[in-house]
C-alpha cells in the first residue's frame, strides 16, 4: 500500500495533470471550432485542396479532444481512487482475486502514468482482448 505522504504526491501530480489537459482540450477546442471567426479577412478554402487540408486539421484537432477528454476522466477517477484508498491497486488482478500484495501498481509505472488502473500485466492482456 502507498503511504500517506506518496498518496499526496501523486494526487498534486495529477491535478497539475488535470489543469494542463484541461487548458489543452480548451486551446484544441477553440481553435478546432473558431478557425474562420479570427481575423477579418476570410479565411475559407478557394481551392479544393486547401478545404480537405482545413478539414483534416479540424477532425485532427476534434480527436485530440476526444483522446485529452478520455485522459481527464482518467484522472478524475484517480483521483476518487484516491480518496476511497484504492489508488495503487491493479482493478485486474483485484477482479481476478489475487492476493493485495499481488495486485499492487508498480510505484515506478505510476509515476509516468498517474491514472493508470492496471498492472502492465493486466493492462496488456486488457489491450489483446479489446
Amino acid at each position: 500500500m502507498l503511504k500517506k505522504t506518496e498518496l499526496e504526491e501523486f494526487k498534486r501530480h495529477l491535478l497539475t495533470l488535470r489543469a494542463r489537459i484541461r487548458g489543452d482540450v480548451k486551446h484544441l477546442t477553440d481553435e478546432a471550432l473558431n478557425h474562420n471567426e479570427s481575423g477579418s479577412e476570410s479565411k475559407s478554402p478557394t481551392h479544393l485542396a486547401e478545404l480537405g487540408t482545413e478539414t483534416y486539421e479540424q477532425d485532427f484537432a476534434l480527436r485530440r479532444v476526444e483522446n485529452e477528454q478520455e485522459v481527464l476522466d482518467e484522472i478524475e477517477e484517480a483521483l476518487h481512487r484516491i480518496e476511497d484508498e484504492s489508488y495503487g491497486i491493479c482493478t485486474g488482478c483485484k477482479e481476478a482475486g489475487r492476493a493485495i500484495s499481488k495486485s499492487l501498481i508498480p510505484k515506478a509505472r505510476l509515476r509516468v502514468i498517474p491514472y493508470a488502473r492496471n498492472c502492465v500485466e493486466c493492462e496488456r492482456k486488457r489491450e489483446e482482448n479489446a
